[in-house]
């Protein structure tokens, strides 16, 4: 019997984005926990207000994640006030997303949560290699045409 082939877990690219998309998840997590939100609530938040996106299709796109995990995420976000969804004019199927003031008010404590958790990786970086590393990730990003399920 062979010895199979090594592989080499800390070198590996797929575990190093891993550790590191984790670390950064849990410095921002932690944060919006406290206040009652998850990051695709941030997110949609971000896509309402920022965005002006009204539709949960659009939504779902400019958040990354299926149809499926964004109309539950609304439905969450819906009961605990943070929007209001409106029937769309003639077609009352469509609902519209609008932010409430509650909704607003979370946006404005998260804020600050998300700017200085992205500073920790911005400040670690020069301007040149943060330029490069969005870059990449983009390029990954590009692989794969599925939305995910959740974040």
């Amino acid at each position: 019997m062979s010895t199979p082939a090594k592989y080499r877990l800390h070198q590996s690219i797929g575990y190093q984005l891993s550790v590191t998309s984790r670390l950064q998840e849990r410095r921002l997590d932690e944060n919006l926990k406290a206040i009652g939100l998850t990051r695709i609530f941030w997110c949609i938040l971000l896509a309402v207000c920022n965005e002006q996106l009204v539709h949960p299709s659009d939504i779902a796109e400019f958040v990354g994640i299926d149809r499926t995990a964004t109309s539950r995420a609304l439905r969450g976000m819906e009961n605990a006030g943070m929007i209001a969804r409106q029937s769309g004019g003639n077609d009352r199927r469509m609902r519209a997303v609008e932010m409430t003031e509650h909704g607003m008010g979370l946006l404005e404590m998260a804020t600050p949560f998300a700017n200085s958790s992205n500073d920790v990786i911005e400040q670690a970086l020069s301007a040149d290699a943060l330029e490069g590393l969005r870059d990449v990730l983009a390029k990954l990003r590009d692989i794969e045409d599925k939305p995910l399920p959740r974040l």
